[in-house]
């Protein structure tokens, strides 16, 4: 009898897997690799679009405690669109130029304070886009592989009884089937819960700083338009 090495019995195994006959598996198969593909670009984009906006953001904040004026920074942050703080400078901006157009001073702090509130939350919204893919990926993978799990095990008995002896050929397609059912499951899983934990304790800390720059943004505007 030709004994066949490990990684042909793995090809056999996964061959028989994605098989056309066997619609329940083929789905779990199918369902897996899209929350895995889609995850992965999540991943991809939110790593690219965080490291872009922490960069951005130190560069905006030098020059903002460098700038000589408020209105020449408003001109400026067009160059810093990746960093959150210039958005949130911006709607705080917005309201100090137009209190300052129409009255002459500050006569609302209140009403900056707000727009300023406004922009952390626009901001943190946008940077928390899409996470929740992730988090449904972690969620709901370990389930369906689960499930794959289940079917290949039921497979197994059925075959099993259908054979009439205990034999490894008679239950071993099913019971593989329930093996690559779990680690897709798991192996989907397990890097989506990874990074949305990551990604949430890097857009907590970037709101942390659009809070404390809200606090310079205000103390700037009462040095400029209060002396």
């Amino acid at each position: 009898m030709t004994v066949l090495p490990a990684p042909a019995l793995l090809q056999i195994r996964m061959l028989d897997f994605i098989n056309t006959d066997k619609p329940i598996p083929l789905a779990v198969l199918v369902l897996l690799v899209i929350f895995s593909v889609l995850s992965w670009t999540v991943v991809f984009a939110k790593w690219n679009m965080l490291r872009k906006a922490r960069i951005s953001n130190i560069s905006f904040l030098r020059a903002f405690r460098k700038a000589p004026g408020m209105e020449t920074l408003a001109l400026a942050s067009e160059q810093f669109n990746d960093a959150p703080l210039a958005a949130v400078y911006g709607f705080g901006y917005e309201e100090v130029d137009r209190q300052v157009k129409s009255l002459g001073k500050l006569r609302n702090k209140t009403a900056i304070e707000r727009m300023l509130q406004l922009g952390i939350s626009q901001e943190t919204s946008r940077l928390e886009s899409r996470m929740n893919w992730l988090a449904t990926t972690a969620a709901v993978c370990p389930f369906i592989g689960l499930f794959g799990t289940v079917w290949g095990i039921i497979e197994a008995f059925n075959a099993l009884s259908f054979s009439g002896a205990a034999s490894l050929r008679a239950v071993g397609p099913g019971i593989a089937d329930a093996l690559v059912a779990t680690a897709l499951g798991l192996g989907a899983a397990i890097p989506a819960a990874i990074f949305y934990n990551h990604f949430g304790h890097v857009v907590k800390d970037m709101a942390v700083r659009m809070d404390e720059f809200a606090l310079e943004f205000m103390n700037l505007t009462e040095r400029t338009f209060e002396e």
